[in-house]
């Protein structure tokens, strides 16, 4: 293996020695199976490719001080993928399944977990097909599960440092009652507002409700919140997808004696925030500097010196903590690899 500058590493794909597959047929699963090829052959008229019948996930494997690694929340990301499952009417991956999947990967891929000191992470993608050929919308018959690996560095190339969002108010991420809610593969619909966000200078789209243009829903990527004075607020809606990450720093919050409100916010709110930030696995917290409204001429300032609020960073630092094995880990959410 070439040796890879782990302190340099940007978020994308890194081919490894392995990844993992299963095949769903004949009304049940069968056994994981380890290959190298990192490609699959696919029939043309497979319902992934005609009818979006596919759902993923995103989570992280860390090397701790001590050389252990650790898979943060696995049983949140099979339950929500699960989800995804019932959404799109896929068969749903028992968990056990899934966690010998990632597990499997994970060891099969040790020499790919970055070391402690490098801040980069083993970036786990697990991702499930439909792969009957058909014409015609209806659920495939056949599926195929798999996880490969990554390791990456910060989403955003900035790292822990407030970046500048946007509100476009002409784009909606997701239909209130539609997938929103789902992993599923309709993100390419963010990509156009994405990219004239980012050739405006702007780090991510904050969305506004596609009902009624008037309250918070998410950023392109990851899930809002915002605090004032001892509160954490972060959005509900029907169409948020939920973020584990945003799950767990509620929990944090909590902990630290915070009050946590998950309610519609009015994009009127906003200026009334200290801080803000979106979080998600790939970023862990990215600290909003600041939210412009396009439309309406308005700009929402939280960081004039360009350094993340104190509540962000405490809850970023504690979240990293524990993933790392730096912290105690009082509410099981690690999986040591053994």
């Amino acid at each position: 293996m070439e040796s890879i500058d782990w302190s340099n590493l940007s978020f994308g794909y890194m081919p490894t020695d392995y990844n993992v597959r299963c095949i769903y047929k004949d009304g049940k699963w069968g056994d994981i199976t380890v290959t190298s090829s990192q490609t699959f052959e696919i029939h043309m008229a497979a319902t992934c490719l005609h009818y979006g019948q596919e759902a993923f996930e995103g989570m992280k494997a860390f090397r701790g001080k001590d050389g252990k690694i650790r898979i943060f929340r696995m049983d949140e990301n099979a339950a929500r993928l699960q989800s995804s499952c019932r959404g799109i009417m896929m068969p749903e991956l028992p968990t056990e399944k899934f966690n010998e999947a990632i597990l499997t990967v994970v060891k099969k891929n040790e020499r790919f977990v970055p070391p402690y000191e490098s801040g980069a992470s083993l970036y786990i993608r697990p991702l499930l097909i439909g792969t009957s050929a058909q014409v015609g919308v209806k659920p495939a018959k056949e599926y195929l599960f798999i996880v490969f690996v990554s390791p990456v560095g910060p989403y955003f190339k900035e790292g822990f440092k407030p970046t500048p969002m946007a509100i476009l108010r002409q784009y909606d991420r997701a239909a209130p009652l539609g997938t929103g809610r789902y992993k599923v593969g309709d993100y390419a619909a963010s990509l156009v507002a994405g990219e004239k966000a980012h050739e405006l200078g702007y780090s991510a789209v904050l969305y506004l409700d596609a009902k009624e243009k008037k309250y918070i829903d998410e950023c392109g990527p990851a899930n809002f919140f915002g605090i004032r004075g001892n509160s954490y607020i972060t959005p509900k809606s029907t169409s948020i997808l939920p973020s584990i990450t945003n799950k767990s720093l509620m929990q944090l919050a909590e902990d630290m004696g915070m009050t946590v409100e998950v309610r519609q916010i009015p994009e009127d709110e906003i200026g009334t925030f200290d801080e803000a930030g979106a979080c998600g696995t790939a970023a862990v917290i990215s600290p909003i500097a600041r939210i412009d409204d396009l439309d309406e001429n308005k700009s929402y300032i939280f960081s004039k010196d360009g350094k993340p609020g104190p509540i962000c960073e405490k809850l970023y630092n504690k979240l990293r903590a524990i993933q790392y094995g730096d912290e105690p880990d009082t509410h099981k959410w690690i999986t040591i690899v053994e």
